[in-house]
C-alpha cells in the first residue's frame, strides 16, 4: 500500500470557487481509482489561495490481475470467423479451449490480464482530469491550450516519494512546490504528505482551511477584546478571507469618526463587500470607527505600513459612501417617483413606476383586511421603491429598502412607514425574520403577491430547478408572513384583487395550484404529512395548519388509527352498495327502523358528535373536535362486530347503509378522512 500526494499550484484561485474545486478534485480522482480497481483508505483534500491538494493513504500499488473468459464461434465455424475472433482476443489458435453445451461445441478464449502499476494508471488519467477540470470560469495564457482558473505553475504528483511522471502543456509533474509568494518563494522538495505539510508551515503556508479560519477568528476576537470592542460575527466573510491568504495575519485599523454619521449598515456594507473588512461595535452596540482585516504578510513593523495602506484605501471608500449619503439627503423620496417611470421592471410588466401604483392599491386593500392603517400602508408602498434611484443604493444595491427607511426617517416620515419600507422585501429566505408590524405586513405581502401574479400572468413560471424570478421564495415568504403573524385572510381573494390590477388575461388556477404545492412544502418542513395537509385545504392558512396539526396528532393515537380503519370500512361498503343500487344512502334515518342496540347506540353517538364537532369547529377548537370524533370508535367497532349491514330485510339494509353514510358525513364535516392514508 502506498501514499499518494497531488498538488496543483497556480496563481490565486478566487475564494468563492475553492471549496467546490477541492470537492471536484477529490471526486474525479477517486472515481478514476475506483474504475481502475485501485483500492485506497483515507482521502483528504485541501485548498489555499494558490494550491489544490489531494492526499490519499493506503493506495494499492498495483491493479489486481484480471482473468476474463470470452465465448467465440462454434468449433466447426469457418476459418475466417475463427481468425477474426483470434484477432479480437489477441491470442493464438492453440490457446483456445473447446467446451460443449446444448447448442454444440464452442471455442472460448481465456484472457489473463496482469494488473498495471498504480503510478502508470494515474499518469494516464491525471492529464485528462486537469484539462477537463470543471471550473465555473477558466482562462488560457501564453501560447498554450490548457485552460485553468488562473495560470498554472507546477504540478506535484508523487507516490511513496516517487514522481508520477506526466506532462501538460509543457508543465512536467515533479516532487517540488513553493512556499509563500513573498516570505518563502524558494523551491521545496518533498517525499510525502507529512514532509510536505511541515515544509509548507515553515514556508509560511497554512494548508488546512479550517485551521486558517480558526486562527483568523481567534486573533480577530482577541484584537477586538483588547480594544474593548465586539467583533461583528460574519461566518461567510470569515470563510472568504480564509481563502485569500495562505498565511493570514489579522490586523486592526481605524477610520475617521465623521463617517459614523452615515447609516451603519452602509459603512458595514462598504467595508465588507468592497474591502473584506470585519466591523466592530462598542459596548452600547453602536458601530465603532475600527475595523479588522486579514493580511497575507508578516512584516517586521508588525503590519504598521499595511494598516496605514488599508486605512487610506478605506478612507477613500467611505468618503464616496458619505458623499452619496449627503447628496441623497438633499432630496425627498417622493422626488424620485418620476424617475421610476423610466426603469423597466420587466419588458412585459411595464415600469417600476407602474408597479408602485399597483402596490399602493394592493397594500391598502390588504391593510384594511388585517386592520392596519390603510393610508400609512399606501404611503409606504408609494415610497418603497424610491431608494432604487439614489446614489447610496447604486453604491450598495444590497441595502435597497433599508436605505429607504433611513431616507424616510431623515425627512420626518412616520416610523411605521419607514419600517415598512425597510421590511417590504422580507422575509428574503428561510432564515430571515418576518415583519410583524401591521403596516409592514401589508406592504410585504403586497410586494410578493404582485410579483407572483405578474410573472404568472406573462407565463414566466418556475420550471424544474429553474426559478429566475425567485417565485418559490416569494410564495414561501407569503405563507410565513401569514402563518407567523396569525393573519386571517382568504389568500385567493387577495390574489384575485391583485390580478384585477393587470390588463392581462391569464389562468389564475395555475397560480393557486402553485401556492398549494408551496404550502405542502412548508407543511412538510413542519413535519406535517402530505396526506394530512391534503385532507383539509383552506385558503385561510392559519386555520388549515392548526387543524392539520390537530388531525396529525389524532390519527397517530390508538383511537385515531382504529377510527380511521372503521371509517374506511364504512365508506368502502357504502360505495360498493351505492354503485350496485345506483343510489346514495344520504337520507334521514328513521329511528324506529333501527332494530339492534348497536345501531341505536351508533345513531345516538353520531348525532351527539355532530353537534359537538360543529360547535368546536366554529370556535376553531380542533383538538376538541378530534376528541369528540374519538367517541365514535367504540360504537363503530361494536356495529361492525354485531350487525350485518347487507341484511335480507330491505328496510334494515337501507337503515344500516344510511348509518354508514352518516358516519361518512359526520367525519368528513371535520376533515376529508378519505384523503388520509392508513
Amino acid at each position: 500500500m502506498a501514499e499518494f500526494l497531488l498538488e496543483i499550484f497556480s496563481e490565486e484561485i478566487p475564494a468563492r470557487m475553492q471549496q467546490k474545486a477541492t470537492d471536484d478534485l477529490e471526486k474525479l480522482v477517486t472515481e478514476k481509482l475506483n474504475d481502475a480497481k485501485l483500492t485506497f483508505d483515507g482521502v483528504k483534500s485541501y485548498v489555499t489561495a494558490r494550491r489544490l491538494v489531494l492526499s490519499i493513504t493506503d493506495l494499492a500499488s498495483v491493479q489486481p490481475d484480471v482473468s476474463e473468459e470470452r465465448r467465440g464461434p462454434r468449433a466447426d465455424a469457418p476459418d475466417q470467423a475463427i481468425a477474426g475472433f483470434l484477432r479480437v482476443a489477441g491470442i493464438a489458435r492453440e490457446d483456445l479451449v473447446e467446451r460443449e453445451d446444448k447448442k454444440g461445441t464452442f471455442l472460448f478464449a481465456i484472457i489473463d490480464q496482469k494488473g498495471r502499476p498504480a503510478s502508470d494508471v494515474i499518469a494516464e488519467f491525471m492529464p485528462e482530469i486537469i484539462r477537463n477540470f470543471p471550473w465555473p470560469k477558466s482562462q488560457r495564457w501564453g501560447a498554450g491550450s490548457l485552460r485553468w482558473v488562473r495560470p498554472l505553475h507546477s504540478i506535484l504528483c508523487i507516490m511513496d516519494g516517487d514522481i508520477i511522471d506526466f506532462e501538460i502543456d509543457g508543465i512536467n509533474s515533479s516532487n517540488k512546490t513553493c512556499g509563500h509568494r513573498f516570505m518563502a518563494p524558494a523551491e521545496i522538495t518533498v517525499n510525502d504528505f507529512t514532509s510536505y505539510n511541515e515544509a509548507l508551515k515553515n514556508a509560511y503556508v497554512v494548508l488546512d482551511r479550517f485551521e486558517r479560519i480558526e486562527n483568523i477568528d481567534s486573533e480577530a476576537q482577541k484584537l477586538a477584546k483588547n480594544a474593548g470592542l465586539t467583533l461583528v460575527e460574519d461566518k461567510t466573510l470569515l470563510g472568504e478571507v480564509a481563502g485569500l491568504a495562505e498565511y493570514p495575519v489579522v490586523l486592526m485599523g481605524s477610520f475617521d469618526e465623521e463617517f459614523l454619521d452615515v447609516p451603519p449598515e452602509a459603512l458595514t456594507s462598504a467595508m465588507r463587500t468592497h474591502q473584506k473588512y470585519f466591523s466592530l461595535k462598542d459596548n452600547n452596540g453602536n458601530l465603532a470607527n475600527k475595523f479588522i482585516f486579514v493580511s497575507n504578510m508578516k512584516t517586521k513593523d508588525n503590519g504598521a505600513k499595511i494598516i496605514d495602506g488599508n486605512e487610506r484605501v478605506l478612507r477613500a471608500r467611505l468618503s464616496d459612501t458619505k458623499f452619496f449619503w449627503d447628496q441623497d439627503l438633499k432630496y425627498k423620496l417622493a422626488d424620485h417617483l418620476p424617475a421610476l417611470n423610466d426603469i423597466v421592471f420587466h419588458a412585459k410588466l411595464a415600469t417600476v413606476g407602474a408597479r408602485v401604483k399597483r402596490l399602493e392599491g394592493l397594500s391598502g386593500y390588504i391593510a384594511e383586511l388585517i386592520s392596519a392603517e390603510v393610508e400609512k400602508a399606501k404611503l409606504a408602498a408609494k415610497l418603497s421603491k424610491s431608494d432604487l434611484v439614489t446614489g447610496m443604493v447604486d453604491e450598495c444595491p444590497e441595502l435597497q429598502g433599508l436605505m429607504g427607511k433611513y431616507f424616510a426617517l431623515a425627512e420626518g416620515q412616520d416610523d411605521q412607514v419607514a419600517d415598512a419600507i425597510a421590511d417590504h422585501y422580507s422575509p428574503k429566505g428561510p432564515t430571515d425574520s418576518c415583519p410583524s408590524a401591521p403596516v409592514s405586513i401589508a406592504l410585504a405581502l403586497a410586494e410578493k403577491i404582485d410579483t407572483l401574479v405578474g410573472f404568472f400572468a406573462i407565463d414566466e413560471k418556475p420550471t424544474g430547478s429553474k426559478d429566475p424570478f425567485a417565485l418559490r421564495r416569494a410564495s414561501l415568504g407569503i405563507i410565513r408572513l401569514i402563518t407567523e403573524n396569525n393573519i386571517r385572510i382568504d389568500l385567493d381573494q387577495v390574489i384575485l384583487k391583485s390580478a384585477s390590477s393587470y390588463d392581462l388575461n391569464f389562468e389564475i388556477d395555475d397560480l393557486l395550484k402553485f401556492f398549494w404545492d408551496r404550502l405542502k412544502v412548508y407543511a412538510k418542513d413542519r413535519n406535517i404529512r402530505h396526506d394530512i395537509i391534503g385532507a383539509e385545504f383552506n385558503w385561510d392558512f392559519v386555520k388549515m395548519l392548526s387543524k392539520a396539526e390537530a388531525l396529525q396528532n389524532f390519527v397517530v393515537t390508538d383511537d385515531g388509527e382504529n377510527l380511521l380503519a372503521g371509517y374506511k370500512r364504512a365508506v368502502n361498503i357504502l360505495k360498493a352498495e351505492e354503485n350496485k343500487d345506483g343510489v346514495n344512502f344520504d337520507g334521514d334515518i328513521v329511528l324506529d327502523q333501527l332494530t339492534m342496540e348497536e345501531e341505536k347506540t351508533l345513531f345516538a353517538t353520531l348525532n351527539d358528535v355532530t353537534v359537538k364537532t360543529s360547535d368546536a369547529l366554529k370556535r376553531e377548537e380542533f383538538e376538541i373536535a378530534m376528541t369528540a370524533l374519538a367517541r365514535l370508535r367504540t360504537p363503530i367497532d361494536s356495529f361492525f362486530d354485531k350487525v350485518t349491514v347487507n341484511s335480507d330485510n330491505k328496510s334494515e339494509r337501507e337503515s344500516r347503509l344510511q348509518l354508514l353514510s352518516h358516519i361518512r358525513t359526520t367525519m368528513n364535516s371535520v376533515v376529508e378522512f378519505s384523503k388520509i392514508e392508513g
